[in-house]
């Protein structure tokens, strides 16, 4: 892993997918870059998030942060996997079992990188930025530490 990653990022980055999943209807993420100090995530989406938007997006986030929630992984086997999660974003060598990460009951898909074991580690989430463009909702956020 590169000195830049961070577990709580990743963790977070699941938890606002979900959350855009659920708000708007749009896909996860198709792409996002993670680091410690500030991260993004990009979103085919037909518009930019309104300030209410915005605010209710990182206040979603948070609550689930705050709800201490357990993050645990299972192994499935590929064909399996693929008949529940979309494993679009998978490097090619993940061939024959695949990773789940769940988020309590609130986020589960196939994923490669570390996480927090429980959501209460990630700290609080702050959108800092948006820019829309050619249908891409681009989030940028960064996390204050937990305690």
């Amino acid at each position: 892993m590169s000195k830049d990653y961070e577990p709580r990022m990743h963790s977070a980055e699941h938890i606002l997918n979900q959350t855009m999943v659920r708000m708007f209807g749009c896909g996860r993420c198709f792409s996002a870059h993670l680091n410690k100090k500030k991260s993004k995530c990009d979103y085919h989406f037909p518009r930019p998030l309104s300030e209410e938007e915005v605010r209710a997006l990182e206040q979603a986030v948070n609550e689930h942060i705050a709800a201490g929630l357990a993050v645990t992984e299972e192994i499935l086997d590929r064909r399996t996997a693929a008949e529940v999660y979309s494993l679009d974003r998978l490097p090619d060598n993940a061939v024959s079992t695949v990773r789940i990460v769940r988020i309590g009951d609130y986020d589960a898909c196939p994923c490669i990188g570390e996480h927090v074991a429980n959501t209460s580690e990630i700290g609080t989430f702050t959108i800092i930025s948006q820019d829309h463009a050619d249908g891409v909702l681009r989030l940028r956020f960064k996390l204050k530490e937990a305690g």
